[in-house]
């Protein structure tokens, strides 16, 4: 049932009742949109050794193997999603994706995750190696630290035992199901 409004300022509570209702009822699309858009990275090489739909699903099988929580798998999962629209700020984009489903120590892990990934190659491009040093004081910079050097930055083995997307789609589709924040 549509609303009939054509402006918000002259919208009532019934037709907001009816618009939550069907954004709760409609909440199973956002999983198929991740999962879609994680398909489409299998598109994107850029030079490395593998895809970036294999280096999502290596990432999160690593992460997954060390024993991390299901809302981290899902963002070692996702943490790349922003390269379908921009390398160079993908982790703000893949971040703000995953924020509505994750707690904040998860989002600041991925939304920071490339000053963290820059100890490993940014001299290669003439940056400091220690910008994460800036987030030292941060309560979630061990858990960013984890995730680059021990689970991201070593996910571009295409001899790696991966775990298919396949593997993670359940996932996704709990973390998914409802946002923790609005």
């Amino acid at each position: 049932m549509a609303t009939s409004f054509t402006r918000m300022d002259e919208s009532t509570a019934d037709q907001w009742a009816v618009i939550g209702a069907e954004t709760i009822a409609n909440q199973p699309r956002v999983a198929e949109q991740f999962l879609a858009m994680l398909r489409q990275l299998d598109t994107i090489t850029d030079g490395f050794s593998c895809d970036q739909l294999v280096h999502a699903c290596q990432t999160a099988t690593m992460a997954e193997r060390a024993g991390a929580d299901p809302e981290m798998v899902f963002a070692a999962l996702c943490h790349d999603l922003g390269k379908l629209v921009s390398v160079f700020n993908h982790p703000a984009i893949a971040a703000e994706m995953i924020r509505p489903f994750v707690r904040d120590d998860v989002y600041y892990a991925i939304k920071y995750h490339q000053d963290f990934q820059g100890k490993h190659y940014y001299q290669h491009f003439g940056k400091p190696q220690d910008l994460r040093d800036q987030y030292r004081d941060e309560p979630w910079f061990a858990l960013a630290e984890q995730f680059a050097d021990e689970w991201d930055q070593a996910a571009f083995d295409p001899d790696y035992d991966t775990l298919p997307l396949e593997h993670f789609e359940p996932l996704v589709r709990e973390i998914t199901a409802m946002p923790k924040s609005f």
